[in-house]
C-alpha cells in the first residue's frame, strides 16, 4: 500500500504559478495528476512513467504544465504556470502499482486526498 499526500495548492490570479508536490510513501510506478472541477468528472492533467522518461499532457494544459520527479525523494511535481479560471478545480495525485502509462482513473490503485487550486480572474 502507497500513500500519497498533495501539497501546493492555494488562491492565485490568472497568470500565475503553482508547483503541487506528490509525496509517496514508497516507491512508485506511473504517476498522473487528475483535477476534478464541482459537478464535473474527474479527469487526467498529466502522467509520467517510473523513469521520468515518458509523460502525457491534456491538451488543455499543454505548454503551460510540467510533470515531473524526483525518485530519490519518492516525489512528483506538477508545475502549473500561465494559471486561468478554467484550471479552478481539486487536483489529485494517482500512482499505478503496475508500468505503463495510465490516461484514466480506472489505471491507478493508489490515490491522495486532493489539493485545491483556485484562480481568480
Amino acid at each position: 500500500q502507497v500513500q500519497l499526500v498533495e501539497s501546493g495548492g492555494g488562491l492565485v490570479q490568472a497568470g500565475d504559478s503553482l508547483r503541487l508536490s506528490c509525496a509517496a510513501s514508497g516507491r512508485t510506478y506511473a504517476v498522473g495528476w487528475f483535477r476534478q472541477a464541482p459537478g464535473k468528472e474527474r479527469d487526467v492533467v498529466a502522467t509520467i512513467n517510473w523513469s521520468g522518461g515518458s509523460t502525457y499532457y491534456a491538451d488543455s494544459v499543454k505548454g503551460r504544465f510540467t510533470i515531473s520527479r524526483d525518485n530519490a525523494k519518492n516525489t512528483v511535481y506538477l508545475q502549473m504556470n500561465n494559471l486561468r479560471p478554467e484550471d479552478t478545480a481539486v487536483y489529485y495525485c494517482a500512482a499505478r502499482a503496475s508500468y505503463g502509462l495510465g490516461l484514466h482513473v480506472r489505471d491507478y490503485d493508489y490515490w491522495g486526498q486532493g489539493t485545491q487550486v483556485t484562480v481568480s480572474s
